[in-house]
């Protein structure tokens, strides 16, 4: 009986652990989750993990670029990412007879590094609770609806405030910012040091690195070797600076060992990172809102542009270049929102976030608290007053300013046109030359007039089918007016008589460049007729922000109240976070089981050579057929190359290193799959898996493949 007991309460104790959600700040790991960490395999002591006075793990975490993370794997700076976070800057050094996107790009010394003007990144040095400090100043504020609390300039200003001018100026590359958590209930700042140098040192063909590509995102099983990698160079002092060829490799603080262990079911696995987004504090109404109008007409638009899109990329070699970044950006957010809507359903979010709401009401009543109450009487009416505007601005981001690019051609004319107007020859030829600048910024070497043509007149068309004419920017009266209603003309017409409809155009206008040939370009009128639109739809919608911040602001207190502060995580904001779980397979479906590792096979299971997206490269092929796999394979001798986790992420976690209980790196995550994205909203432990590229696939294609060994040299590899 002591042993059926002792066993039921360890089954117990494995059940919650598992179904642990949570991206946590790690300044308060040690009395959150540490505990919970260790019983599941972390051996580091917390100060290993996160030290505000010296070097630990997160010294080797770092943001890439705007959006990804990244890896420090190296003494000489070298950072692991995701080959889709250095997607663009592999693009634009592709050229047709350079195609590193189709063929992979390797740098076999430092001098052959590649420049990227640009790309950052960044370094966390410093995270400080300030929340008693930004409260106090709030306090002076005398207006009672202000929402300078969840003020980035505002917020920034009181960081800039308390480190001092001085300081600043005396570490260069270095930044602050307070960010709010817990929906402007507490705030942290954050001490950055941001290096500009980085360098493109390694990625593998797309055929490698995006195998798989857009029918296979945000799947599990997957069979992608997606990682980049790069190389942060520093002034000779270790200080970030521009571009320089004196420029040496940086020496960071903190790298990370990369294990050749491997991993097996169950084991634990945790990640650092800096995602982007997430609403766990939605309430019913906003989960509504999201699946049916945020989500519905991303799906719906997106399919319709990348079905044109693709089409075209598939007749020219040309416009895949041009278009391949484009187009995964386009499909990344389509499937997301796919699978966050199955996600609602499946699960019946609205239920969940309603069920919480009376909860913390009945509590509410309980403690004498009437205004946790009244706040989800506001947002129950902010957000069915905002439906229509929400509906109409989501069309015209999705349809028009995203789906169109020549909606975004540049519309200021009157410096030209007043130039024009004047005698001054100087002026004139000076505003003429801003101007061609400005056109040469739209029509850069990924624009391709043809394909936004074929694109704009089926995005055009579903807008017309579902925003009312009343509604719409107003210079779409033309195209009834004028064209009677007959889209294909319209489209054809601005780009037969438009400024920026062709190369050619530009060029008659530059030898008689007139005002009236401006005020009157169609493409201009109807650029500056969605900018209008948009403006005015934002300043409507914005009527609503303070009362719904201030509301939401109020509603999270609550359940900060009722449920403990230390229990619940703040939602993400791209602030460095910790996240942890198993190495673990599920099942999408009755009876149907993914298991939690891939191998090589499944690359060879999967090629397709007429089909782009699992073309698989003969180098692979031919070491896959010798079994020519070192000493990354696994001990059944097969060649691993994915795994998943039940480790709670979401964007902004591209690239975010996967560690082991001894902080060894075991992989990088890529992705997550359809099912889980939903998490976004609500934990869903039984599908939510993050997905995974091994370490050792990474290092088998350095090696093996690429012939870039070179690079393991100054890594530190760990066999047990």
């Amino acid at each position: 009986m002591r042993k059926l007991v002792l066993s039921v309460a360890v089954a117990l104790l494995s059940s919650s652990l598992f179904a642990d959600e949570g991206m946590w700040v790690l300044p308060l790991l040690k009395q959150q989750k540490f505990a919970e960490m260790q019983a599941l395999g972390l051996k580091l002591g917390d100060l290993e993990v996160y030290n505000a006075e010296g070097p630990s793990l997160k010294d080797a975490v770092v943001r890439f670029g705007g959006g990804c993370t990244g890896e420090i794997i190296s003494p000489d700076g070298l950072v692991l990412t995701n080959h889709h976070c250095g997607y663009g800057s592999i693009q634009r050094h592709s050229t047709l007879e350079h195609d590193y996107l189709t063929d992979g790009f390797w740098a076999m010394s430092r001098a052959e590094e590649l420049p990227n003007p640009g790309l950052t990144v960044t370094f966390i040095d410093k995270i400080e609770d300030v929340t008693d400090y930004v409260m106090e100043a709030l306090g002076k504020i005398s207006d009672p609806n202000s929402v300078e609390f969840l003020s980035a300039t505002y917020l920034n200003g009181l960081a800039k405030e308390k480190v001092g001018e001085a300081f600043l100026r005396e570490n260069p590359g270095t930044e602050v910012e307070i960010k709010a958590f817990y929906g402007g209930n507490k705030y942290y700042m954050f001490t950055k040091k941001i290096y500009s140098d980085v360098r493109l040192v390694g990625a593998p063909p797309s055929s490698i690195g995006k195998f798989g590509a857009d029918t296979d995102n945000w799947m599990w099983p997957r069979h992608t070797g997606d990682f980049s990698i790069f190389r942060v160079y520093a002034d000779a002092n270790g200080n970030p600076a521009p571009y320089s060829e004196s420029n040496v490799p940086l020496r960071p603080k903190r790298w990370l060992k990369l294990s050749l262990a491997g991993v097996e079911e169950d084991d634990f696995a945790m990640i650092m990172g800096f995602p982007g987004r997430t609403n766990k504090y939605y309430t019913s109404w906003e989960v509504a809102e999201r699946r049916d109008i945020d989500n519905a007409v991303r799906i719906n638009i997106r399919n319709l542009r990348q079905e044109a899109m693709l089409e075209e990329m598939l007749k020219d070699p040309q416009v895949r270049i041009q278009y391949a970044s484009k187009y995964a950006s386009s499909t990344n957010a389509y499937k997301n929102a796919i699978g966050s809507n199955w996600a609602i359903r499946k699960r019946d979010f609205e239920r969940v976030k309603a069920e919480e709401q009376q909860r913390l009401i009945a509590w509410s009543n309980k403690m004498c608290e009437p205004a946790y109450p009244e706040a989800l009487l506001s947002l129950e009416k902010i957000v069915n007053d905002r439906k229509d505007l929400r509906f109409r601005s989501w069309m015209l981001d999705e349809a028009l300013v995203r789906g169109i690019e020549f909606s975004k051609v540049p519309t200021d004319i009157e410096p030209l046109c007043q130039a024009l107007s004047g005698k001054d020859k100087a002026s004139r030829a000076e505003s003429l030359a801003a101007f061609e600048q400005a056109y040469k910024r739209f029509a850069d070497k990924d624009y391709a007039p043809a394909v936004d043509k074929k694109i704009a007149k089926v995005m055009l068309k579903e807008y017309r089918r579902l925003v009312a004419p009343e509604s719409a920017p107003a210079y779409f009266s033309v195209i009834d007016s004028q064209f009677k209603g007959d889209v294909d003309a319209f489209v054809d017409y601005l780009f037969d008589t438009s400024i920026y409809g062709s190369q050619a155009n530009f060029e008659r206008f530059k030898k008689r460049p007139s005002v009236k040939a401006l005020r009157e370009d169609p493409m201009i009128l109807f650029a500056q007729s969605v900018k209008d639109e948009r403006k005015a739809l934002a300043k409507a919608l914005a009527d609503f922000d303070a009362g719904y911040a201030i509301a939401h602001r109020t509603y999270v207190k609550g359940l900060l109240a009722m449920h403990g502060e230390l229990a619940s995580f703040p939602d993400a904001n791209s602030t460095l976070r910790l996240t942890y779980g198993q190495v673990r397979g599920y099942s999408p479906r009755d009876c149907d089981f993914y298991g939690h590792q891939t191998t090589l096979d499944g690359v060879m299971e999967k090629e397709d050579s007429t089909n782009w997206e699992f073309v698989v490269p003969a180098r692979l092929k031919e070491l896959y057929k010798a079994g020519d796999f070192g000493p990354y394979q696994m001990p059944s001798g097969k060649m691993p190359v994915a795994f998943c986790a039940t480790t709670h992420t979401t964007g902004g976690n591209s690239g975010s290193p996967v560690l082991n209980g001894n902080g060894e790196l075991i992989g990088i995550n890529f992705d997550r799959n359809w099912e889980g994205v939903g998490g976004d909203i609500q934990y869903l432990p039984e599908y939510q898996r993050s997905i995974i590229v091994d370490i050792r696939y990474v290092l088998f294609v350095i090696d093996k493949y690429a012939g870039a060994g070179y690079l393991l040299n100054e890594m530190e590899l760990v066999k047990e």
